[in-house]
């Protein structure tokens, strides 16, 4: 699961409360009778972005011809994206480099080595529906992608889950403080003042990517239908935390 705590403008969440004012404002003592409420809430749905990496790892024993394969290769994947009704806007290319392998160990045979000296790579991210996710990962592999299978998944109104989660917390911050009020005896007033937290880093979990056996070149050998994986969105997560000031009666 995913869980984000994002900077939600309060004043999406406050639309309707009177009395907001300033953190400068606010003066908690005696003369000013009030209910100090700090709590988090959240809110889910379900992702409706699914991007998909796929890419590819090939060596050679020389470096233009590495690089000409990887060429190859690199177009035949691209083609097979294009064919399964993907727009260029929404593929974006995530790397690639051409590299001197020196990953060799001493049980590794000289004609190895040879046919081995030069890596080339190359990783794109491919963002669908999340339905289309595994046809992705099923074509890239059959067009050669080796290195492919890795999904982050996104919600695309994160705004709207933010303040959705803002509000939630809000509810829950009046329910605490209700509670409190009556436990001292007094009347749970308006709403005076209400902020939220400084955000913590995004964290992403990515599913592991499929790293089939990688080959000098494109691979020649026929194509065997596969059918696609099961794949299933994850649930997005945004948390919110707000600081909330009542006044009592």
């Amino acid at each position: 699961m995913m869980r984000v705590k994002k900077i939600v403008p309060i004043l999406l969440v406050l639309a309707g409360f009177a009395g907001v004012t300033s953190a400068q404002s606010i003066q908690v003592n005696r003369d000013n009778k009030t209910i100090t409420i700090n709590t988090s809430d959240e809110a889910t749905a379900i992702a409706d972005i699914a991007a998909v990496t796929i890419g590819f790892q090939i060596y050679g024993s020389d470096s233009q011809g590495t690089y000409a394969d990887g060429g190859k290769l690199s177009h035949a994947i691209m083609d097979a994206m294009r064919k399964l009704g993907i727009k260029d806007e929404n593929i974006e290319s995530a790397g690639q480099g051409l590299e001197h392998n020196s990953n060799f160990d001493d049980k590794t045979l000289a004609d190895e080595r040879a046919k081995k000296q030069f890596m080339f790579h190359q990783s794109w991210t491919i963002s669908v529906p999340p339905v289309n996710s595994a046809e992705v990962i099923r074509v890239a592999i059959a067009a050669g992608a080796n290195e492919s299978g890795g999904i982050e998944w996104r919600f695309a109104d994160r705004k709207s889950l933010q303040a959705k989660a803002a509000a939630n917390a809000l509810v829950k911050a009046r329910a605490v403080a209700e509670e409190m009020a009556e436990g001292l005896h007094v009347k749970l007033g308006a709403l005076i003042y209400a902020s939220n937290e400084m955000p913590r880093v995004a964290m992403f979990r990515r599913m592991g990517v499929m790293n089939t056996e990688s080959a000098s070149v494109a691979s020649s050998s026929p194509s065997v239908a596969a059918a696609p994986l099961e794949i299933r969105p994850q649930t997005i997560r945004e948390e919110a935390t707000v600081y909330a000031v009542f006044a009592i009666e």
